[in-house]
Parts: structure tokens; sequence; C-alpha cells
């Protein structure tokens, strides 16, 4: 089979893994099922807070995991990294089904699982995104918005399983089933052939004179520095909201627990949608102009969660629309954005590195707002905070244009 018509095969497998790997995003969703297990079967007394750790861990050993595999990835192909991210993926979540508590979770969760996300999401993004160097912005869209869908899907799921037994058993059955399903696709993926080019693709003027730049030269510009700090003050928003949507929705809200699973749904939606529209987006007009946009328009919905109190419905429903908006346009965008800066033949390991701004948001983001929480009972010093990064990202990118120049 010619590559032009496999590689949509192999798109096709990449998006059912992203989906199943995704469920990372529900987590407020199952940690305020085990909170409620922690609390009435084995008689703790812990808070969804206590849990964020667990979230916190797991983001932030990611870009460990897409180094690792993405290295292994370039010189062995796919289809072995993301196997063995599946048996760590699926694994870590039926792990997590015998938890008796959170230091249980942060090793079954936080770090098995973690790890697990990391070498299935830098190995499957960083694929497609060289099998597609003609749609770079769209199909990075297109696959981290599938990513996201998990957090549209798996909340009813995980609510209904929870409502029938329990959320130990939650983890056990989705974490089997993912397992199963990610392995049988990773078997279909294969390495992209190098310098491959689309019959009838020309690439961009002084393209092929880019150079694929190795990590240790990556290193050493200045543009990397930058894109990185932009990649966390853009994606410490949404990932500060993420983390915490269900128990923001009740607390400052006053939601009930399941309207506060459709409010999780919906930040989902836009985030998914957000990264499809930016990527392409960012095909015509440019990421970084892309990326720019987005941050202005990030402040916009944080401000709306600002003035947002008990019943304000509209303002938050707009704020948590907004931030999802953004936060998936900044994911949707910076996989294309790391190729074409850098080259897409060590694409594998140059995004993994470029993913610790990632990961330095998910660390900080949930970590902040939990404790702004924690001393004010109220979440508004976090929103102002995550204004301020995004005050900060703008101005990152036209630093960014001064170097390029």
């Amino acid at each position: 089979m010619k590559t032009d018509k496999k590689r949509w095969i192999i798109l096709a497998a990449i998006c059912i893994i992203l989906l199943c790997t995704g469920s990372i995003y529900v987590w407020s969703v199952f940690a305020s099922s085990m909170t409620e297990y922690f609390n009435n079967v084995l008689g703790l007394n812990l808070s969804s807070g206590d849990l964020v750790i667990v979230y916190t861990v797991a983001n932030s050993l990611s870009p460990i995991a897409m180094i690792s595999g993405g290295w292994v990835n370039d010189k062995l192909g796919p289809k072995k990294v993301v196997a063995v991210g599946a048996i760590m993926y699926g694994g870590g979540m039926i792990a997590s089904g015998f938890a008796t508590g959170v230091p249980f979770l942060i090793v079954s969760y936080g770090l098995i699982t973690g790890l697990g996300i990391g070498f299935i999401y830098g190995t499957a993004i960083s694929t497609s995104v060289k099998y597609f160097p003609d749609k770079r912005g769209l199909i990075g869209g297109i696959t981290t918005a599938v990513y996201g869908m998990s957090s549209v899907i798996l909340p009813p799921i995980v609510t209904f399983i929870v409502e029938k037994s329990d959320a130990t058993f939650a983890f056990k059955i989705i974490g089997a089933v993912f397992l199963v399903i990610i392995f049988l696709c990773a078997m279909i993926l294969e390495p992209c052939p190098a310098g491959y080019l689309p019959e009838g693709y020309v690439p961009p003027a002084g393209a092929a004179n880019r150079k694929d730049m190795e990590w240790k030269e990556m290193l050493k510009t200045p543009v990397f520095y930058i894109m990185m700090l932009l990649l966390m003050s853009g994606a410490f928003s949404g990932m500060m909201i993420t983390s915490q949507t269900s128990a923001v929705a009740q607390n400052m809200i006053g939601m009930t627990a399941v309207a506060a699973s459709t409010a999780v749904s919906v930040l989902a939606l836009f985030n998914a949608g957000g990264r499809v529209v930016a990527g392409y987006i960012s095909d015509k007009i440019g990421r970084i102009n892309t990326l720019t946009i987005t941050c202005m328009i990030s402040i916009i919905g944080l401000m709306c969660l600002y003035i947002s109190g008990t019943g304000s419905l509209v303002t938050f429903y707009i704020g948590i629309s907004v931030v999802g908006l953004c936060f998936g346009a900044i994911m949707g965008v910076f996989p294309g954005f790391t190729a074409d800066q850098f080259g897409a033949k060590n694409n594998s390991v140059n995004y993994g590195i470029m993913f610790v701004g990632f990961a330095l948001a998910g660390y900080f983001g949930p970590q902040i707002m939990s404790s702004i929480y924690a001393k004010a009972g109220a979440y508004q010093n976090a929103f102002l905070i995550a204004c301020a990064l995004n005050v900060v990202g703008v101005a990152l990118t036209y630093l960014y244009r001064k170097l390029k120049k």
C-alpha cells in the first residue's frame, strides 16, 4: 500500500489510541468518586484537593516518558513504544482500583499510568505529524483534540459505573478495556519513511534547507526557551482549571455533582474544538500569530471566571468555554510549531523536551489553585495569576518574532 493511503489508516489508529489515553483529563471526576470511596468505605478524612498531587505527578512525569519513548521511537519505530505504554497505562489504571490511600494512587496512577501516557502521547503525536508535513497544524489539532475528547466521553461513563458499583471498579474496567484497545492499535503503527513527502506536495520556500536539529542543538537556541516558556504560560490556566473543574463548579457556583460533571464535559468540548480550529488556522496565518491571539482571548475567559460567584452560570460557562478553547489551541498548535522550528526527523525527542513547559504548567497550575482555595476559600486570586501568565505569553510571542528576525 502506498504511503499516501497508509498514513490515513495509521492516523485512524493513532486517534483511537489517543481517545483512550486522554482519560487523564477526566481526573476531576475520578478524584471526586475516589474521595467518597476513601471516606465512606475506608474511613479516611480526605477532600478532592488532597488528591490533586496524584494528577500533578502524572502530568509532571509525562515529559520523562515522552523523551525516552521518543528516542526509542526515532530508532525503532512507534509500535514497540506504544505497546509498552499501553501495558503501563492500563496496568496503572487497574492497580488504582485497589488503592487504599493517596500514596497508593501516587504510585499506581501518578507514576505508572503517568509514564504510560507519556510514552503513548509523545510517540503518537510525533508519528502523525511526520506523516503529514502538508497539514501539520491541522493534524496536530485533530490528534490532540481526539486526546481531549476523552473528557467528553468518559465522565458519563465513569459516573454510570460508579453509580452501579464504585470508583475502584471504574478504574479496573476502564484500565483493562483501554489496555487491550491501545495494544491492538499499536500493532498497526509503522515509522514514517525518511524524507517522505505526499504526492503533489511542494514544501514552502526555505523548508527544504531547514536543518533537522537534534535535541542538543535545539537546547542551544534561544528560541527553544522562548517556546517552552510560552507553552507553560499558555497551558497554565487550562491545566489549573481542568484539574478541578468539578470542584470549582460545586464550591464556587453551587452546582450539584451531576451538574458539575456537565461543566467538565463543556470544558472538554471547547478544549477539543480549540485544537482542531487553531491547528487549521495556524496553517493559514502562522503558528505564532495564532498563539498571540489565543493568549489574549484566554484573559477574557479568566476574567469571566473571576467575576463569577454562587449562581453565576452564564459567566461561569463563558469562562470555562473560553479557557477550554484557548487551552486546546495551545496544545493543538505546539506539535506542528516544534516540528516547523526544529525539523520533523527528531521531533519525537524534541517535542518531548518542549513538553517540559506543559509539565511545569501541570505541576504549578493545580497546586497553586488548590493552595489558594485552601487558604482563602475562594479561587479568584488563582484566576488573576493565570491572567498574568497569559500577558507574559503575549510578550513571549513578540520576543519570538524579534529573535526570528
